[in-house]
């Protein structure tokens, strides 16, 4: 009994020192991927160190879903591929020790794993969402910082085109050219400058252009021509000035995003919030399509003009309309009086079906709302789960191929998780469409792995060469005969 302990103590500490190490490896990885598609908005923008960390933080909270499963995978693997190829993992079978009792420490350990990752999902990752997206939602709006280039023309103000031939290592600007579009191409004012200096105001909401030795050319309004009464001579104003102050609309401040605005997402709720917006706005749906329906096929909404038989027979009584034959009806009108009512009924099946797809929509709207919801709830366990699903893939894995260190486990790990993001990124779109169910597509993934982790497994208790070439032709040879006895037997047969 004291041995077994032993056993659990060093595979625990083998497995999740290895753990530990991959886990940061991986969410440096998918951090990196993450600043690159937001890479844009951070570049540029003269962001502090501050905010910056705090980006850091948020977006490597945001990729632990995805970093907990590849940890476990690629751990696991190295674990049982070092035991494996060191003949420890023989050793213990050999002492009457099964595998599945070797895997009872790390089936405790991972299901723990698994506890904290469903309430990290559900506890810390809905606010870490809220306040990254809000983050990014106010680097996005924030302007970029100004480095007007030499020789080119600088345009990330709005309204106004700078070019500066040169500048001087004091940052005066040499040769400035200023085309203001702020108040449009109609009133547009070019400005030329020999040496400027570009600043910030106090309250850093304007740049402040000081420009010496210049003129500036403006065109003149429609008020201003009338005004002088010589349009065609005077199209445009020119003034020269020694020293001229311009005066840009250029926010430098790092302004945040409300995060209140957030909390009604799908990503900023935790599992009771989800179930329980789920629950109102689908008792909405309900009575919202039960309202849209009782309306169009209300009589009193379509009026007694849209009654068939006042669009075609409005002579006849309503007592004698009910037991006319409509086609003999149809037929004594004229072919004038069909046409009429051939539009007539045209354009009243146009309205209804503009009523139907306009309500439609409304139902769309709300069902949209409830299929994100229900998606982001199912994804709390699914996350939990495919952690327990990793283990008993890739701890046999490990022990079958008997390859450790970081070669051909990191290898297999790879394109075992990139097998688990398309199944998995498949069954999110097919339940994100409406295709599918939302718990069919969010456990889809689960659904197709977990019969793979209980072969894996039960090949490698059983020791089964399942990597073994020649147990594969052996395998084939048998199967060649078998089907060469069959159709002999059906030959002899006939």
């Amino acid at each position: 009994m004291k041995a077994i302990k032993k056993i659990d103590v060093y595979l625990l500490r083998t497995f999740l020192g290895l753990f530990a190490a991959t886990f940061f490896i991986v969410i440096f990885i998918l951090l990196m991927q993450f600043m690159w598609m937001h890479v844009k908005d951070l570049v540029g923008k003269g962001i502090g160190i501050g905010v910056l960390s705090e980006f850091f933080i948020y977006a490597a909270a945001s990729v632990v879903p995805l970093a907990l499963p590849l940890a476990i995978l690629l751990s696991s693997l190295i674990c049982f591929g070092n035991l494996a190829e060191k003949f420890e993992l023989t050793a213990m079978k050999a002492a009457g020790i099964s595998l599945f009792r070797i895997l009872r420490p790390l089936v405790v350990a991972v299901a723990l794993l698994s506890v904290g990752a469903f309430y990290f999902s559900n506890n810390v990752l809905p606010k870490s969402q809220m306040k990254l997206w809000a983050l990014i939602f106010s680097l996005r709006q924030k302007s970029p910082e100004l480095q007007i280039p030499v020789g080119e023309f600088y345009d990330e103000i709005n309204g106004f085109h700078i070019y500066v031939r040169n500048k001087t290592p004091k940052g005066e600007l040499l040769d400035v050219m200023l085309y203001d579009y702020s108040e449009g191409f109609d009133n547009a004012m070019v400005l030329l400058a020999d040496t400027g200096r570009l600043s910030a105001s106090v309250d850093k909401h304007y740049l402040v252009l000081n420009l010496i030795n210049g003129e500036s050319f403006a065109n003149l309004d429609k008020k201003q021509q009338r005004a002088t009464g010589s349009v065609k001579s005077i199209p445009y104003r020119r003034e020269t000035f020694s020293h001229k102050q311009v005066l840009i609309d250029f926010s430098t401040d790092f302004n945040r995003y409300d995060e209140s605005i957030l909390e009604d997402q799908h990503v900023s709720k935790n599992v009771a919030q989800l179930i329980q917006s789920i629950d109102s706005v689908h008792e909405v749906s309900l009575e919202r399509s039960k309202e849209q329906s009782d309306r169009l096929l209300d009589e009193r909404y379509f009026g007694r003009e849209d009654r068939q038989e006042d669009v075609v027979l409005p002579v006849l009584t309503k007592r004698d309309s009910r037991r006319v034959n409509l086609d003999s009806m149809w037929q004594a009108l004229s072919v004038l009086k069909q046409q009429q009512v051939m539009n007539i009924a045209v354009e009243k099946a146009r309205n209804y079906r503009d009523q139907i797809e306009y309500h439609a929509l409304l139902l769309e709207d709300t069902q949209r709302y409830i299929r994100k919801h229900e998606i982001e709830l199912y994804r709390k366990f699914t996350l939990a789960f495919a952690c327990l699903i990793f283990l008993f893939i890739g701890a046999p894995l490990g022990a079958i191929t008997k390859k450790g260190g970081l070669g051909a486990p990191v290898v297999m790990s790879v394109i075992l998780f990139i097998i688990y993001y398309i199944i998995d990124n498949t069954g999110y779109k097919m339940a994100r469409e409406a295709l599918w169910p939302c718990w069919a597509g969010m456990w889809l993934s689960s659904f197709v792995l977990l019969p793979i982790g209980i072969f894996l497994t039960y090949k490698a208790a059983t020791d089964s060469p399942l990597f073994n070439p020649e147990a594969w032709e052996r395998a084939w040879k048998r199967l060649v005969s078998n089907v060469k006895e069959l159709k002999w037997f059906h030959f002899m047969k006939r």
